[in-house]
């Protein structure tokens, strides 16, 4: 937990323990990239408003160095750019401050490494396309025999294509279920994120319905 208010950093991490997790406190913005970066965290809860750092550059601080860690923000900004600037940067979820702690609990719980094999909603290796596999518990696809790494968002969006394979996805519904907003603001993350996962596959596996949205190719 990366958050500077010392009574509600202290607040949270009693809340994430008593949940069962093995929390800690970060009160600044450098002690916190530390913390993220080291092998044994598997998600990271960040404040914005930091007084050394501003929260978006400790966001990409850490998933440039660590791309598969996963990043939640809590922040009580209700600008709507800017709770999109952290999701396009890499964040896999935003709460807005002031929040539910069972809601905050639940969107921990779904954003943690793991949660979709153990739940049953996935097995280890999805076949994407002829020659392709996704690797769900390493979150990297199997290109022939070369390993290519996702980040959680290529990864999400991916998983969610390939449960409706055959099916068009419209961006409204990419949007909603892989990117947490409930309605379209105009941005074009879909897209770019498409063209991404495209590059990584070496094939148009992901066809664009034109002023639809995607689907991934049946067979």
């Amino acid at each position: 937990m990366i958050e500077d208010e010392a009574k509600l950093c202290e607040l949270l991490v009693r809340l994430l323990r008593e949940a069962g997790y093995a929390a800690v406190g970060a009160a600044t913005a450098g002690e916190g990239i530390t913390l993220a970066l080291s092998d044994d965290v598997d998600l990271v809860l960040l404040d914005l408003n930091l007084p050394d750092i501003a929260g978006e550059d400790v966001l990409r601080a850490i998933t440039s160095a660590k791309p598969e860690t996963r990043v939640v923000v809590l922040s009580a900004t209700t600008a709507v750019g800017r709770r999109i600037s952290v999701l396009e940067a890499g964040a896999v979820d935003f709460l807005l401050k002031p929040f539910i702690t069972a809601e905050l609990l639940l969107r921990i719980k779904l954003r943690l490494p793991g949660y979709r094999a153990e739940s049953g909603a996935a097995a280890d290796r999805l076949p994407v396309v002829e020659n392709v596999v996704l690797d769900t518990h390493r979150r990297e696809l199997v290109v022939g025999t070369s390993r290519v790494s996702l980040s959680q968002r290529e990864f999400t969006l991916l998983t969610h294509l390939i449960e409706r394979r055959g099916n068009t996805c419209s961006r409204q519904e990419l949007l909603a279920d892989v990117w947490g907003m409930e309605f379209d603001p105009g941005t074009n993350v879909v897209d770019v994120c498409v063209r991404r996962l495209r590059a990584k596959f070496m094939t148009d596996a992901i066809e664009t319905v034109r002023n639809v949205g995607y689907r991934l190719v049946a067979s």
